[in-house]
């Protein structure tokens, strides 16, 4: 029983998995690996193109949203985009410095044209719930009557957060674009050849 199991597996190892050549499959192998460090390569360079068009719109306050969600879609679809550029490096990564620079100027024109005015309906309210009697050439009581007006009548907006303005996408860590295709098919056929490789090893062995 033993000689037919080793007549049987001398037969598999001549015909067969002895003519397998394992050289192919580690050359083929690399091939497709090398194409997956320049794809790799390749998103990455793309990923800094995107972000670098952002910051244009950004400073130029044009077509930002468009710049980001175009960045965004390349960034969350395509492996080895992290916008980090290292360790030392900003977090978030992406902050639209102008577009709030920009958001923090309009409001600002939007509350002083929102209580233009105001200082003027203060003093003739004052004047009339104040006597004119009762006023030095300071002001008297009516200066804080002002201020007081001023306090509960004027409009009050809500600080704008930078955190609107700052933004971070995800990388997966693999994606079916062509770096991730070939670094799965250069990994599979290293493992093969490996695999292969062992086998015939072993089949060497047993039929000696």
């Amino acid at each position: 029983m033993l000689l037919m199991d080793k007549k049987s597996l001398h037969y598999s190892y001549s015909h067969y998995t002895k003519h397998i050549k394992v050289r192919y499959f580690f050359a083929i192998g690399l091939i497709f690996f090398i194409v997956a460090v320049v794809s790799l390569r390749n998103n990455n360079l793309t990923m800094i193109k995107l972000r670098n068009q952002v910051a244009v719109a950004d400073k130029k306050g044009v077509n930002v949203q468009q710049a980001l969600d175009k960045l965004q879609a390349y960034v969350i679809s395509n492996m080895n985009t992290n916008l980090n550029s290292g360790n030392d490096s900003v977090y978030p990564p992406i902050q639209l410095k102008y577009s709030y620079e920009r958001a923090v100027k309009a409001q600002s024109q939007q509350l002083a044209q929102a209580n233009l005015g105001l200082y003027t309906q203060a003093e003739d309210y004052c004047q009339k719930v104040i006597p004119i009697g009762t006023v030095d050439f300071l002001g008297g009581p009516r200066v804080p009557c002002i201020e007081k007006y001023v306090t509960q009548h004027g409009v009050k907006i809500n600080p704008i957060s930078p955190s609107l303005f700052e933004f971070d996408f995800i990388t997966p860590t693999w994606s079916p674009d062509l770096a991730g295709i070939t670094l799965v098919v250069s990994i599979l056929l290293f493992l093969i050849g490996l695999v292969v490789y062992i086998i015939n090893l072993w089949l060497r062995l047993v039929t000696k």
